[in-house]
């Protein structure tokens, strides 16, 4: 095999592995819902309170990754996450109690955080070498998104398979176990991606690994100072917050709309598509552009697809009109995702402390981890029907506006200006 060739193969393994990972903690609730918190017999609230355990301990894992990442292997690294991840979606498949529920996801917060995530990135980086860095990222992260969107669509169907014709006629038992099912079937698949990387991972160099510099703490507080920093981060919490309420897609099309399970699943999919078109498109357009004004673009596209979704415009018998709502919100959300982290350049922040910013950033970007769960379950489950879904996406609404506010006072930053 040649080495381009081979090269293909490690991109696309981490691609693979870099979306496959999270399919027990997030896709199944993502995209079947409705049926997931009646199969559980769980409350919004109750399940956003298990992603917030998740997001806590995914917290300290961002800053403890990163050196572990440094210090071992990231091919062994990646294929313990896998494996660890895999068992705990044998004891998803069995549909535990709440509280057991509750600490897997924190379990799955180590395993797909501490062991997975700086590994990741830095076989990323080792494998974009020095002039292909914006290739790599940008094929990680629109290659995850194409890779999610057909993974949604092949669990639909065959989540339409294991149910009756007449999918409302379908009993609890029957949805308990096509649900126990497409979670077998995910963390069968993470399992054998584990072996993919084992395969196809290169090992880590021991002398790399060894010469590999410690924290620079030096360069976190220089970092601190800077305005720019502060207002990425804040750019970062509201595409962010913004991801996370794509959860809401499918069972705000049951909720408001009267759509079955399986149409809903379908409703809820639409998102998982825009993922990789917006992204790529957004790299390229922000080349070309400047990230800051595709983030500005971006963040008024989800303020317009938000305020559509959460006014209460849109009504029964309104699909193609609810599907192009959701589009352009998802298309706006995962448009700033694909970019943010392209500031650091408009910032002019130094190279060699990259990863001191990647951490700073990401400690407090990521923070709608703890609390955008809770808060949707809450507001969901005081107001049920189609009230408590429009007041998510007004949620969203306000994100977006704060977010082009950021993403404004960015632009007129003395660190973001050109000399």
């Amino acid at each position: 095999m040649n080495t381009r060739s081979r090269k293909g193969i490690v991109i696309l393994v981490l691609i693979i592995a870099g979306e496959t990972v999270f399919l027990l903690p997030f896709v199944v609730a993502r995209i079947f819902r409705p049926t997931f918190l009646d199969v559980f017999e769980l409350t919004n609230l109750q399940l956003g309170t298990a992603f917030a355990l998740y997001g806590l301990v995914a917290m300290v894992s961002y800053l403890l990754g990163g050196p572990l990442a440094d210090r071992y292997s990231g091919r062994r690294l990646m294929a313990a996450a896998l494996i660890a991840t895999s068992l705990g979606g044998l004891l998803f498949a069995s549909v535990p109690s709440l509280q057991i529920l509750t600490w897997l996801y924190a379990f799955w917060g180590l395993t797909t955080i501490l062991l997975f995530w700086a590994a990741l990135i830095r076989a990323t980086r080792e494998w974009g070498g020095i002039d292909q860095q914006g290739k790599a990222y940008g094929l990680l992260d629109g290659g995850r998104g194409l890779f999610a969107a057909l993974v949604a669509s092949f669990s639909v169907w065959i989540f339409s398979l294991l149910l009756p014709e007449q999918v409302l006629e379908a009993t609890m038992a029957q949805r308990t176990a096509a649900l126990k099912q497409i979670i077998l079937i995910y963390t069968f698949l993470v399992l054998v991606v584990s072996g993919l990387v084992w395969w196809f991972i290169p090992e880590t160099n021991a002398t790399t690994v060894k010469s590999s510099p410690k924290v620079n703490f030096a360069g976190i507080k220089y970092l601190m100072t800077k305005p720019a920093i502060w207002l990425q981060a804040i750019i970062v919490v509201c595409a962010y917050a913004g991801y996370k309420t794509t959860d809401d897609f499918s069972l705000y099309a049951r909720d408001a709309f009267g759509y079955n399970e399986v149409e809903a699943a379908k409703i809820g999919t639409i998102s998982f598509w825009m993922r990789p078109l917006a992204a790529i498109a957004a790299g390229y357009l922000a080349d070309r552009f400047s990230a800051s004004r595709l983030i500005t673009i971006s963040f008024s596209l989800v303020l317009l697809g938000s305020l559509c979704l959460g006014t209460g415009m849109l009504k029964p018998n309104t699909y193609w009109f609810l599907l192009i709502a959701i589009s352009a919100t998802s298309a706006g959300i995962y448009a700033v995702r694909g970019v943010y982290f392209a500031l650091y350049q408009e910032a002019r922040i130094p190279l060699a402390i990259t990863g001191s910013a990647v951490g700073l950033v990401s400690l407090i970007g990521f923070t709608p981890d703890i609390f955008m769960g809770p808060l949707m379950g809450y507001l969901i489950d005081r107001s049920p029907g189609a009230v408590g879904h429009q007041q998510v996406f007004l949620v969203l609404a306000g994100l977006a506006v704060v977010g082009l506010a950021a993403v404004t006072a960015f632009r007129f930053s003395d660190s973001s200006k050109t000399h």
